[in-house]
């Protein structure tokens, strides 16, 4: 359950390519997989409704073809739904007309893919300030916010090379800059370190989190690498033939999957990557704890504090003492028997 305020919503959005898809959802009818596919249609995003929280990292996430690019172009209407409704802060994008949708692309939403798609004739600073030149900010303004982005993604003292000179991750870095400085308020993110080397990746994602702790921005990320998901989600939306078949947090997915397919995603995972010391906190606080962890850590986390400590540890939710870990207990789930 999603407590945060609602920044993003779609209810019932449908993308059928083929010739007259508009007949397939008549009078609101719902076809099947299979009624679709035999009218020679293709349900790229099929009967999809999620909200996405104020501040939330919201992943989507699926094998290739499962509709995860195709639902995301559609929330920001660079793809024209067949069908439902998007709001955005209460709006319904649907009804926005292209004037309305450029300015909100423009000053409130903020996008990265997996290609770059730098400009090779600007530089860095050049190119993060593009955006703010493209709404007709003042040079001297739009290049002061330029910097401003530029050193908070670690770019500072480059301002002045071309894309051909960085690496991939800078490359990178210099794309999440640019979408930062308009300053969006909702950012999608599609693959954005899928083309990375893993090291360069492991980096980047720690970069991101570091930028979403001073920035918490309203994300939708896509990803099919569910390591990555786990890292950076708050919640996760699983896709299948395009419909959503599961939303949860990474800990729900992984401990109660919805189907053998979700089960599927997250048979490999380690346990100890995604349980929270919420989930196993035992009730009460005995005397003589050892200090007092929140409920939110990872059992990965927090693991070798614990089961060295000579006491059990206080778990902590909101200021409120929800009870304690004990080390035997952390031990059951390194070792594979959670609860």
């Amino acid at each position: 359950m999603n407590e945060r305020p609602v920044k993003l919503a779609c209810r019932h959005v449908w993308k059928i390519y083929g010739s007259h898809p508009q007949r397939l959802l008549a009078g609101g009818n719902t076809p099947t997989l299979d009624q679709i596919r035999q009218s020679d249609h293709v349900g790229a995003v099929r009967d999809v409704s999620l909200e996405v929280g104020e501040g939330e990292i919201f992943v989507i996430m699926g094998l290739s073809g499962s509709g995860k690019s195709t639902l995301v172009r559609c929330l920001s209407r660079l793809i024209e739904p067949s069908g439902g409704e998007i709001l955005y802060d209460g709006e319904d994008l649907l009804k926005a007309s292209p004037a309305r949708m450029i300015e909100i692309r423009r000053h409130r939403m903020g996008m990265v893919f997996q290609h770059f798609a730098l400009l090779p004739h600007l530089t860095v600073l050049e190119n993060v300030a593009f955006p703010l030149e493209v709404q007709g900010m003042e040079r001297g303004a739009r290049e002061a916010r330029a910097r401003e982005v530029v050193q908070l993604v670690g770019l500072q003292g480059r301002e002045a090379n071309y894309p051909r000179q960085l690496s991939g991750g800078q490359q990178q870095r210099v794309g999440i800059a640019r979408s930062l400085a308009v300053e969006p308020d909702l950012w999608f993110l599609d693959e954005p370190f899928s083309a990375l080397d893993p090291l360069i990746r492991r980096e980047m994602q720690e970069e991101f989190l570091r930028i979403q702790r001073k920035l918490r921005k309203t994300i939708v990320f896509i990803t099919h690498d569910f390591d990555e998901a786990i890292r950076l989600a708050d919640r996760i939306a699983i896709m299948k033939d395009g419909a959503v078949v599961q939303v949860a947090t990474p800990e729900e997915l992984v401990l109660a999957p919805a189907n053998d397919y979700v089960a599927a995603f997250t048979a490999h995972v380690t346990r100890a990557k995604v349980v929270t010391l919420g989930r196993i906190a035992a009730p009460g606080q005995p005397d003589g704890i050892a200090g007092t962890l929140s409920a939110g850590a990872t059992i990965e986390a927090v693991a070798e504090q614990i089961v060295t400590a000579d006491a059990p540890f206080a778990v902590e939710r909101d200021g409120t003492v929800i009870g304690h870990v004990t080390p035997a207990a952390v031990i059951s789930i390194l070792i594979g028997k959670e609860t």
